[in-house]
């Protein structure tokens, strides 16, 4: 496991500040000898450091990339699987899968196939609940699209939710890119849309818990 490079400053600013309400926490109740506020306080203190840590993490996995094969982008939940209406790129009818990402899971997000980034475009807009059923056209977001060597086409946005602030992204068209590659990272809560060809063969249902760079989403035909 390592951390993402995404954290490296809000993770030491977060250190100090709890390094100091530690310091605080300790001259205020020890002094006074009120040892098991102290120790309560420090215990909260410990908690509040792994949270943001462990926000961050990004755990080692080897992706042995299979033909066809749509990996998971991101950790997370499966919430919707529906066919719609994709009004940005393709203007036709996909089937939707969306994970939502809670602040509890890794946030760095993985191409789902490998093949030549076609379209990559950031859009400013609002900050619903990540699950909101406007947040993928409302919300703000970023759309990629991956053409894959056998000509097919798929769609994923990462989408900022209500405690979501910061989107970040690598990649630009005309990057040739690796199935399970890092190509992006969103800052607390979020959620990931695959838009996919409606022939597409789905391996998940809703609620399933999926894991990025493990789980498989489905198959392209």
């Amino acid at each position: 496991m390592k951390l993402h490079r995404e954290g490296y400053l809000i993770i030491t600013i977060g250190l100090i500040i709890l390094i100091a309400i530690q310091v605080l926490n300790y001259y205020l109740w020890t002094i006074i000898g009120y040892w098991w506020l102290y120790a309560l306080l420090t215990l909260g203190v410990i908690v509040m450091a792994y949270l943001i840590i462990q926000f961050f993490r990004v755990p080692k996995i080897t992706y042995v990339e299979k033909t066809n094969e749509i990996i998971c982008p991101a950790d997370g939940k499966v919430v919707v699987i529906e066919e719609v209406e994709e009004t940005e790129y393709f203007k036709d009818k996909r089937i939707q899968i969306s994970i939502f990402m809670s602040p509890l899971n890794v946030h760095a997000n993985f191409n789902p196939i490998s093949g030549l980034m076609k379209y990559a475009k950031y859009h400013k807009g609002l900050f619903l609940v990540a699950w909101h059923p406007k947040s993928s056209t409302d919300n703000e977001r970023t759309t990629f699209v991956i053409e894959h060597e056998g000509g097919k086409e798929v769609l994923f946005r990462q989408i900022a939710g209500a405690v979501a602030r910061r989107i970040c992204y690598y990649v630009q068209p005309g990057d040739k890119v690796k199935a399970a590659e890092e190509f992006g990272f969103i800052k607390f809560g979020s959620r990931i849309d695959l838009l996919l060809p409606l022939d597409t063969k789905i391996d998940v249902k809703i609620g399933d818990v999926v894991k990025g760079r493990i789980t498989k989403i489905g198959e392209l035909k």
